[in-house]
């Protein structure tokens, strides 16, 4: 299941990759790669509280990563799309 979140994450990543700045791209990627390495050392380990320490440990730090990129592109605006229900997001003041 984790996999699957993970690849539909990274999916939905590349489809607004447009969306990002070279930059913010770059943040990203590279958080993603550091959450990779993390993840991959937790699929070695053995079933139990360490091994989903470090799974949590990734998730972190591809959170952070998309956190950061979403910093620099919108100066931490939250964009309408990344709002999980549009209709409660506050409106513009004027």
């Amino acid at each position: 299941m984790r996999k699957m979140i993970i690849a539909l994450t990274a999916a939905s990543a590349l489809a607004l990759g447009a969306c990002q700045s070279k930059e913010a791209d770059k943040v990203e990627d590279q958080a993603e790669a550091q959450a990779d390495a993390i993840d991959a050392q937790a699929d070695a380990m053995p079933e139990g509280p360490a091994k989903e320490a470090t799974e949590a440990k990734a998730d972190a730090v591809e959170a952070a990563g998309e956190e950061k990129a979403n910093a620099i592109d919108d100066n931490g605006e939250i964009a309408p799309s990344e709002v999980k229900d549009a209709t409660t997001a506050p409106a513009d003041k004027k």
